[in-house]
């Protein structure tokens, strides 16, 4: 017989009250995992409290119930095994209403917009390859500048060389969009460091680029994809020993930058023979021009519209992955088929997570594995 949620056990108790809410508390804390089930806790005097997230699925906001007469507030949803949720817990009090990470959670998750609790299902756990290991040997990541005439400014970056870098021997090149982020966020130096003292990727030259204006300029802009294929690629390829083969040179970027990296594959086709490209936002429309982004997305669609009309062979492998809880996975299905009809080869990946740096974080030893896989360094000539 299956065992009751511990919630509902202690909805039955005749004795609750606030030292037994207590109790519980202090034992399980929040949320609670058992099985395919998160129940999220709140325990404070409210009106309301709601459990806000950006999971496709569920309702936003997830109101919680209160226990009997207590201040213990609780919702219950379905999570399947190896899950990882991002979420805030939001109350009213009047017409007051406070949005918060969960205080009884201590796991929290870090972005550009600030920090969310994480809700971890189970079988999910932070790779080993995530975190600092004190045996492996750090590479380098210094700061570096350039003149751009194509976007008419001083452009800022971080080149990441790896260990035990040799100049007689030949690199992969890995061109970051939201380069920094990726570095704070998605720990991508340690990443880094880990596969390639592992073995399970190629020693790379990395060169993390933030952009000035994002979504100008990752929306298909002409000016941005010239600063990369034409000013970036020579510079690096003269500062430093690369692998000559456009199989040696690889795009990536997560969301916006997922389309930066496409959009200047398609105007420089053949430049960048390897892409990795996370949650890519490359949002279509069908039937009418009702896209539901906004008019940051307007440049994006008609983009991609006109891809998806008639489509070109950009690059010659692609990695794709994309979290089923984001709105963005089912243009991202939907591109799959439309990249591989032109003769990419395409290795696509699911997980259930969201749209945040941490999921893009854990797929980077898959996608950096499959396009440079270690045992097999140097050979993209």
């Amino acid at each position: 017989m299956r065992r009751k949620l511990a919630i509902n056990r202690l909805r039955e108790r005749a004795d609750l009250g606030p030292e037994l809410v207590a109790q519980f508390v202090e034992r399980y804390r929040s949320p609670i995992i058992e099985g395919q089930n998160a129940t999220f806790l709140f325990l404070g005097h409210a009106d309301e409290v709601f459990v806000r997230h950006r999971v496709v699925g569920l309702p936003d906001p997830l109101p919680m119930k209160r226990i009997g007469e207590t201040d213990l507030w609780a919702a219950t949803c379905d999570l399947p095994a190896g899950s990882r949720v991002e979420y805030q817990l939001e109350t009213r009090r009047g017409d007051h209403y406070e949005r918060f990470n969960d205080p009884l959670n201590e796991r929290v998750a870090h972005s550009p917009m600030g920090s969310s609790s994480v809700c971890a299902g189970e079988g999910y756990h932070v790779p080993s390859w995530a975190v600092p290991d004190p045996e492996t040997r750090p590479g380098d990541l210094i700061e570096h500048r350039m003149r751009s005439k194509a976007l008419r400014r001083e452009q800022q970056m971080l080149i990441y060389t790896p260990a035990r870098f040799n100049p007689v021997l030949r690199y992969p090149l890995l061109i970051v969009h939201d380069g920094p982020e990726y570095v704070q966020f998605s720990a991508m130096k340690t990443v880094l460091d880990n596969l390639i003292h592992r073995l399970d990727i190629a020693p790379m030259i990395v060169a993390f680029v933030p952009p000035h204006d994002r979504l100008r300029e990752y929306a298909n802009n002409a000016p941005h994809a010239r600063f990369l294929a034409r000013e970036l690629l020579p510079m690096l390829e003269e500062a430093y020993p690369l692998v000559e083969s456009p199989l040696g040179r690889c795009l990536m970027g997560a969301s916006f930058g997922g389309v930066a990296s496409v959009t200047t594959g398609v105007r420089y086709p053949g430049v960048f023979g390897s892409m990795l490209i996370q949650s890519a936002s490359l949002a279509f429309t069908d039937i009418g021009q009702d896209h539901g982004g906004g008019p940051a997305f307007d440049p994006v669609v008609k983009f991609v519209n006109r891809y998806r009309a008639k489509p070109t062979r950009f690059t010659e492998r692609l990695y794709m992955s994309c979290g089923i809880y984001e709105p963005l996975i089912t243009p991202n299905r939907s591109m799959v088929s439309v990249f591989r009809e032109v003769g990419i080869t395409v290795k696509y990946e699911e997980n259930r997570d969201g749209h945040n740096w941490d999921n893009w974080r854990d797929r980077l030893q898959s996608g950096l594995s499959w396009l440079y896989p270690g045992p097999q360094k140097y050979v993209y000539e």
